[in-house]
């Protein structure tokens, strides 16, 4: 049976896996918090086919700092560095 981590993690046992995978406690808390956390994706469109706002709103979810000033090739790393 997974921890309870309090109200701030949706899914305990999701955000369990993930730090003993080694990530770290706020990239497991975004991802154990995201709608279907358990779910693999693949269907996504990929970051260059995107339009900037797209991305812009995508780093706004996992709360990435200075997006504003970031034009769409440092949107495109920041999101996959995050």
């Amino acid at each position: 049976m997974a921890k309870d981590h309090g109200p701030q993690i949706k899914d305990d046992k999701k955000y369990e896996e993930l730090r003993d995978d080694g990530m770290s406690k706020e990239k497991a808390a975004r991802i154990a918090n995201t709608k279907n956390a358990s779910k693999k994706g693949g269907e996504a469109k990929k970051y260059e086919d995107r339009s900037k706002q797209n991305l812009m709103e995508e780093a706004k979810k996992v709360g990435i700092k200075g997006r504003s000033s970031m034009d769409k090739k440092e949107l495109i790393k920041a999101l996959r560095s995050s």
